[in-house]
């Protein structure tokens, strides 16, 4: 009784079918335009709609990559894993109400912070070569997710490694104002005052 519809439902997610085997179809040189010209206009969507924010993160992401993969990666996985889950329920009865808000979840978190993180990766790169600037790095972040559209772990990897970095650093960003992070709300110790 359990047994056809949930293998049913997780082909498209192994990989057997669906969209991983159309993106596999695809000439690899196709890919890599496809996969460039989405993250520039992902990228320019992105910081330009969120211009403070976006840019914040990008510089948050360069001054500690670590930091912000360490917070990421759990992140990344977590909302991941729910809208692999919210497909996954989509054809149940109960999927309508939950799986369709865990999907768009997935589908609009997941993309802007892969550009944000793509975008720090171009920068970094870029800097190395004395062009430390935003649009610089859109292009150049662009330019890496093309090359990695060559191959499909080199896809999966870099993706993940950027999706990682940009939701670290914008969940830094995001939750980072409620402390001391001006210098205005610093305060000397009375024993330390002159």
């Amino acid at each position: 009784m359990v047994g056809p519809p949930v293998l049913d439902s997780a082909v498209p997610v192994s990989g057997d079918g669906g969209t991983l085997e159309t993106y596999r179809s695809i000439e690899p040189i196709v890919r890599a335009g496809i996969q460039f010209a989405g993250t520039v206009l992902v990228a320019m969507m992105v910081l330009g709609l969120l211009q403070t924010y976006g840019a914040r993160s990008v510089t948050k992401s360069r001054r500690s990559p670590i930091i912000s993969w360490c917070i990421g990666l759990p992140a990344l996985l977590v909302v991941a894993g729910l809208a692999s889950t919210g497909y996954l329920i989509a054809d149940t009865s109960v999927g309508i109400f939950f799986g369709i808000p865990m999907v768009i979840l997935g589908a609009t978190v997941l993309p802007v912070v892969t550009a944000i993180g793509f975008t720090a990766i171009g920068r970094t790169i870029a800097s190395r070569f004395g062009a430390d600037r935003l649009w610089v790095g859109v292009l150049v972040g662009a330019l890496s997710s093309g090359l990695a559209g060559l191959s499909l772990p080199a896809t999966v990897i870099l993706a993940g490694l950027a999706g990682a970095l940009g939701l670290g650093a914008s969940i830094r960003v995001l939750f980072g104002g409620v402390g001391t992070a001006r210098p205005d709300d610093r305060t000397v110790p009375p024993a330390n005052k002159i």
